[in-house]
């Protein structure tokens, strides 16, 4: 247990290094916020609704990110330096290895989702009661198990600059089909049908509606759900070929 509590804090340490966490999950979800929150948002009748609504998109717009490509982007560069390798003559299993690259990954979430809830809170007076600032949390933090293993997926690529793009691509491919840019309703039809069925506008939906006093849907868990299952057994299907392999 000691090993496996080291290796978390080794892995939390690590990821507050990378410039792809501090910029991606941090400094721009941000710099949006004060964006479309400050300057874009002169006709829009509800400012304190909006402004809280557009809280919960960055907040998920962060903690998406931070999981398919902070996550991502690691596993490969480990791989390709040898040091997942070296792991594997350590006493530390292959399951402790991932179980604490999960928790160090879990806890950098919850300090993202502190510090942008602080920031819309200081930014714009955002007045939530506790019950809304903490299930919105908590379920931000949940139900982005879906997206850790897309960032899996994503760590079985080879080469690092392939990952990069490749989770680039699909994060911001996720964020603005997603409806986390911009509101759901004032996209193309197209984008609104394909997008209530994408993990991203599912995984922001749920706070949404939290913060409007509601329950998350029950498509949004299900749908989530669904992309946690086929994700996971994407990643250790691909594991198994590339290990068969060596």
């Amino acid at each position: 247990m000691k090993t496996i509590l080291t290796q978390c804090k080794y892995e939390i340490i690590r990821i507050m290094r990378n410039p792809y966490y501090v910029f991606w999950s941090l400094f721009m979800p941000i710099v949006f916020y004060v964006v479309f929150t400050k300057i874009f948002n002169s006709n829009i009748e509800n400012q304190q609704e909006w402004q809280a609504h557009y809280l919960m998109s960055m907040t998920t717009f962060s903690v998406m990110g931070s999981a398919i490509m902070t996550l991502g982007i690691r596993l490969v560069e480990e791989r390709t330096k040898g040091w997942s390798m070296f792991m594997r003559i350590t006493p530390l299993s292959d399951s402790a290895y991932y179980f604490a690259k999960m928790v160090g990954q879990t806890v950098i979430h919850v300090l993202s989702i502190a510090v942008i809830f602080t920031a819309g809170a200081l930014i714009n007076g955002i007045s939530l009661s506790a019950f809304e600032w903490l299930m919105s949390g908590l379920w931000i933090l949940v139900a982005s198990a879906p997206f850790l293993a897309i960032g899996v997926v994503i760590g079985t690529m080879k080469r690092v600059d392939t990952a990069s793009g490749i989770s680039n691509l699909i994060y911001m491919l996720l964020a603005i089909s997603g409806g986390m840019w911009m509101p759901m309703e004032i996209m193309p039809k197209v984008i609104q049908n394909i997008g209530q069925w994408l993990p991203s506008y599912n995984f922001g939906n749920g706070a949404w509606q939290i913060i409007r006093g509601n329950a998350p849907e029950w498509s949004n868990i299900f749908i989530l759900f669904g992309y946690l299952v086929v994700f996971v057994i994407l990643s250790s299907y691909i594991r198994r070929k590339q290990e068969a392999a060596v």
